[in-house]
């Protein structure tokens, strides 16, 4: 780990705003004192409770996504089916289970997985203005609080109203559900994820070391570490909840689907009980969650307009920030971090063989299993070992617009990245000949955050840029 400065270097408390000219090129934490690392965080927050951190892992356990990506998508999908006929039968059939099924749309027919396909563009589209236009506004005063609220109770509204969706013509409005659960589960992962590093800095532990830390009994090296220790510690349990979330749902679901094998409406009882259970897990976290209000807004400044005037700083000033930058991109190639990088290049890498042999590469049944075996041994931890990272990363008190680009990365691969895989089997005709170009981006994206992004600079740099911004708060963002 690299050293910072001596406290002969301390920034004054007065910055001029960020010059371009700076020996940028390095960063900027040539400069920096202990206090732009340790002094970032808010002193007389309130002290992170058990009954607020249990509450806030139980709402991740219960907003696994099951319901938004899963049992949504399986109600609209049906009643889509039922709705629409197969193209070589004409109007009036049904569709059958292994052929085309198309649905009049904008003067002719589409089919129903491309209508699907464009929901998912238009969610993502929404996504986007969310994430650039209400994420930044967040870090202001006590409207992140209430943020996390509004999107899960419009989730939740979207899932409950779906159930009752029961008739062939009902998937229009099943599917104008299905985009406002997807784009607000997608707000409500993001401004979750963007809560835990300011959680972390302010468990009692941390406290309790920052203080020790003043005194002079700790290096500040040592409180670096057990900090990233804790923010870990936060993020991989969060990240455990939401797969015991995921596998009690998901037997949970099995047993309604086994149950009720044949019922027309069993997606909707499974929806009732995958979106009741998250409101059961997640309502404790808007119980037990305590105020942490941010800066008031500047002055001058709009709640509408200052998000996008936020992130065009940032971005013109992406110099003073390279490995945040560097990471957001390897994000969006790759969306994963450290050794697990190396079993998503295997496992493309793996692929490729089943293009010159029948028996190997994902040809039998044992390699599907080796597959899920792996993807959960070393790519669901890559989620938290990212979200750790990314709040290393990002300079303190702007949580929620810089994980707003984390989203935005992370969301944007995986539409991007399918399309593009599904456009090359397409052309092909054949299943194999995605994993060429699996394989290159994944190398690729290792390779950048591997060798691109040094973690203890970063995050001093970031520090740095949040005093930097503080310091002229009244004049700019």
């Amino acid at each position: 780990m690299s050293h910072l400065a001596p406290l002969e270097a301390v920034i004054p408390t007065s910055l001029a705003p960020l010059d371009d000219h700076e020996d940028s090129a390095k960063g900027s934490c040539d400069g920096i004192s202990e206090f732009a690392v340790v002094g970032s965080a808010i002193d007389d927050e309130p002290v992170v409770t058990r009954k607020e951190l249990w509450s806030y892992y139980l709402y991740h356990n219960g907003d696994n996504g099951i319901g938004p990506y899963g049992k949504c998508y399986a109600v609209v999908r049906a009643l889509a089916h039922k709705a629409g006929y197969d193209p070589a039968q004409g109007p009036g059939n049904s569709c059958s289970p292994t052929g085309r099924c198309v649905l009049p749309w904008v003067g002719g027919v589409k089919s129903v997985s491309s209508i699907v396909l464009i929901a998912q563009g238009v969610s993502f589209a929404v996504i986007t203005l969310l994430l650039t236009t209400v994420g930044p506004v967040a870090d202001y005063g006590r409207f992140g609080r209430w943020v996390l609220l509004v999107f899960t109770v419009l989730c939740w509204a979207a899932q409950f109203a779906t159930i009752s969706l029961t008739e062939p013509d009902h998937w229009g409005l099943a599917m104008t559900l299905y985009i406002i659960g997807f784009t607000t589960f997608g707000a409500t992962i993001v401004f979750y994820i963007a809560i835990f590093p300011r959680l972390a800095r302010n468990t009692a532990h941390v406290r309790y070391l920052r203080e020790k830390h003043r005194r002079g009994e700790i290096t500040v090296e040592e409180y670096e570490l057990e900090e990233s220790m804790e923010t870990n510690r936060i993020s991989n349990l969060s990240t455990a909840h939401n797969n015991i979330g995921n596998v009690v749902i998901l037997v949970s679901n099995l047993g309604i689907l086994l149950a009720l094998a044949g019922n027309p409406k069993v997606n909707n009882y499974a929806l009732l009980l995958t979106n009741g259970y998250w409101v059961l897990l997640g309502i404790w976290w808007f119980v037990f969650q305590q105020p942490r209000p941010g800066l008031p807004l500047p002055k001058g400044a709009h709640y509408v307009t200052i998000g996008w005037k936020q992130i065009w700083v940032a971005l013109q000033q992406y110099k003073q920030l390279p490995y945040t930058f560097t990471f957001l991109m390897g994000v969006f190639l790759l969306a994963d971090y450290a050794m697990t990088n190396v079993v998503m290049i295997l496992l493309p890498l793996w692929g490729l063989v089943g293009l010159r042999s029948s028996k190997f590469g994902y040809h039998n049944v044992w390699e599907y299993w080796a597959y899920n075996i792996i993807t959960g041994l070393f790519i669901g931890p890559s989620y938290a070992f990212a979200q750790t990272i990314m709040a290393e990363l990002t300079p303190p008190g702007y949580n929620n617009m810089f994980y707003g680009l984390y989203g935005l990365s992370t969301a944007s691969a995986s539409l991007i990245g399918p399309n593009i895989v599904q456009a090359i089997i397409d052309k092909s005709g054949n299943n194999w000949e995605g994993f060429p170009f699996l394989f290159a981006l994944s190398t690729c994206a290792s390779f950048i955050i591997w060798f691109g992004v040094d973690v203890p600079k970063g995050k001093r740099d970031a520090a740095a840029w949040a005093e930097k911004r503080r310091s002229n708060f009244q004049g700019g963002i």
